[in-house]
């Protein structure tokens, strides 16, 4: 899905990859960007959220017939070949990470991220995995504190709190009792955001076009040696599908990293929020879900959570 979503802690993050698990937001970019360039960061950060919902609208059709690990597979590997041939023609040095450890830590919650919102995608209604994948970058503001070792202030608590509490009004089904529908896609959630803290400890010590490469590299081994054991041989028409969504999944994340090389983050990551919008429209069209009350009410938490992460920065 998807991401994005295909989010952002006190500091924004590199745009890599997902399928999507959710929004990631890269460095701030240059705070005297002109208002063509605002416009045109914008411009790519909608068309961004509009490709991952297609992204996720169509793995969610293709879960009918085969496997998670397929798709996994189709989408990570296709991700893979593409950024190494780009960096095997371009500056194959670039293929040296100088913290492959890290880098392979942060691609394996990636796939984690990766597989629980296909199951996800299984089991709620759309436009719903699309809010709790979004709580990722609130999530990532309290994981700083332990991981990174940054402050949070009351206002940056009081937005995971909101954030938290828009996810149980969404998968909590009005009671308290613990259940499945409720961990998968909250820990889909929490896979995604220690995907974005992994980032951005990789941040100092590798480019990001080194980092992109890396993204696909547990997804794709993992996924590959599930295939034996599990892969359906597709059809014609589906093999072309499942190539369309890796491409769908490469083209997003070239448009998200066009987005926030026009503009700085906090002008162009809250309108990854529209994906909820796409989700809810997708959701009616194509899959007969039409968002109720409970779904409404913990969406506005969420977005207005992420809103003052997002918008408030370093102040929260």
């Amino acid at each position: 899905m998807t991401q994005t979503i295909s989010g952002a802690g006190t500091r924004p993050m590199e745009p890599l990859v997902a399928t999507t698990p959710g929004p990631e937001a890269p460095p701030e970019g240059n705070r005297g960007a002109t208002r063509a360039t605002r416009s045109a960061g914008i411009a790519w950060m909608l068309v961004t959220t509009f490709l991952f919902v297609c992204q996720d609208s169509l793995a969610r059709i293709l879960l009918v017939s085969y496997p998670a690990t397929e798709l996994a597979f189709v989408r990570f590997a296709f991700h893979l070949v593409v950024v190494t041939s780009l960096l095997a023609l371009w500056n194959p040095r670039l293929m040296i990470a100088r913290r492959p450890l890290v880098q392979i830590v942060r691609s394996g919650f990636l796939l984690a991220a990766t597989l629980l919102v296909m199951a996800s995608l299984q089991i709620m209604p759309f436009v719903d995995v699309a809010a709790v994948v979004w709580v990722a970058p609130v999530l990532v503001k309290a994981l700083s504190v332990a991981v990174l070792g940054e402050r949070v202030g009351p206002a940056g608590w009081l937005s995971v709190l909101v954030g938290l509490a828009g996810v149980w009004v969404i998968v909590g089904e009005g009671g308290i009792e613990f259940s499945w529908a409720m961990a998968i896609p909250t820990l889909a959630a929490l896979a995604n955001a220690l995907y974005q803290v992994a980032t951005r400890m990789l941040k100092p010590a590798d480019p990001p076009i080194t980092t992109l490469l890396y993204t696909g590299l547990a997804g794709t081994i993992v996924c590959t040696g599930a295939l034996p054991f599990s892969a359906i041989l597709p059809t014609a028409a589906d093999a072309g599908l499942m190539a369309l969504l890796g491409a769908l999944g490469t083209l997003s994340h070239f448009c998200l990293i066009r987005a926030f090389s026009a503009a700085p983050a906090n002008v162009v990551a809250p309108f990854g929020y529209t994906s909820l919008l796409w989700s809810a429209l997708f959701g009616i069209l194509l899959f007969s879900e039409i968002p109720d009350a409970q779904s409404v009410v913990g969406s506005g938490l969420i977005v207005g959570s992420g809103l003052v992460v997002f918008l408030r920065g370093r102040e929260a």
